[in-house]
Parts: C-alpha cells; sequence; structure tokens
C-alpha cells in the first residue's frame, strides 16, 4: 500500500533560479490528504507568500475526495505551510529585501505518511536564461542518445 507519492512542479526550474530549499509541512484536512496519497495534486502556477508572519501556499490544487461528502475541501484553497521560527524569519527577510520569491517544487509524503512540500527561494529567469537551460538539455539529451548507440 505504501506508493511513493511524489508530485514534483516541472514548470519551476525552468522559470525560475533556486537559491535555498525547505522542506515544510502543511495544514491539510482529511479528505486532502487522501486526495494527496491517490496522487490527485497539482503544483502549477502556486506560489508561497507572507501574511501576518505565517506562510501559505497560494494556488496549490487538490482534486476533491472521490468518496467525500459535504466534508468536501474546496480544490484551490491556501493552506497553512509549518517551518520553525528561525526558517520564517529568514525566508521572510530574504523575499522582502532582495525581489527573491517562494514556490513549491515538491510534494511528498515522508516516512511517517505526512504530507510534506518542499519549498525553494527562488529567483526568475529572464528570457535569455531559459533558452540557456534549454540548449543545455538538449545537449544532455543528444549525447545521452550517443552514449546509448
Amino acid at each position: 500500500m505504501n506508493q511513493e507519492i511524489n508530485i514534483k512542479n516541472k514548470r519551476a526550474s525552468f522559470d525560475y533560479e533556486f537559491i535555498e530549499e525547505y522542506t515544510a509541512g502543511i495544514v491539510l484536512t482529511g479528505t486532502e490528504i487522501k486526495s494527496i496519497r491517490a496522487s490527485k495534486a497539482s503544483l502549477v502556477d502556486a506560489y508561497c507568500y507572507f501574511q501576518h508572519g505565517e506562510l501559505w501556499v497560494k494556488g496549490m490544487y487538490i482534486a476533491e475526495y472521490r468518496l467525500g461528502t459535504y466534508y468536501n475541501h474546496p480544490e484551490r484553497r491556501e493552506r497553512k505551510l509549518l517551518l520553525t521560527h528561525k526558517e520564517l524569519y529568514r525566508l521572510d527577510r530574504k523575499t522582502k529585501e532582495s525581489g527573491l520569491t517562494i514556490i513549491p517544487i515538491r510534494l511528498f509524503l515522508n516516512e511517517k505518511g505526512l504530507a510534506k512540500l518542499r519549498i525553494a527561494l527562488a529567483r526568475g529567469k529572464k528570457a535569455y536564461d531559459k533558452r540557456e537551460s534549454l540548449k543545455l538539455k538538449d545537449a544532455r539529451r543528444e549525447m545521452d542518445r550517443h552514449l546509448k548507440h
């Protein structure tokens, strides 16, 4: 039953350059964790922001639980993230002073079965950086292709 849940934000590494990464807990309802265990979640277009000294994730999609009744959750509700005070303070300070942003890059279940969100302090890439990323990716693919033959 313990299948590996690993939902990635593939777009994030293309649009952003990661500076630091953190692992945060998420405050979820019962139907949300059941949907995550069924891999019915997406991090596309999700981002994190601070409100009253707390870190929240907005735009994270968790599908309604198919067996849920009127207890079901809204699919794109804002969810609170759990980090230490030290980590929260550091992230808040860095996003305010240098124009960096916080984006979720991976949603997974830890060994205790708790949902965790891997977040990154990131800087947006310029268009030419994105083209450079694509060139590197193509070159790597080409080299792999030649090595296999």
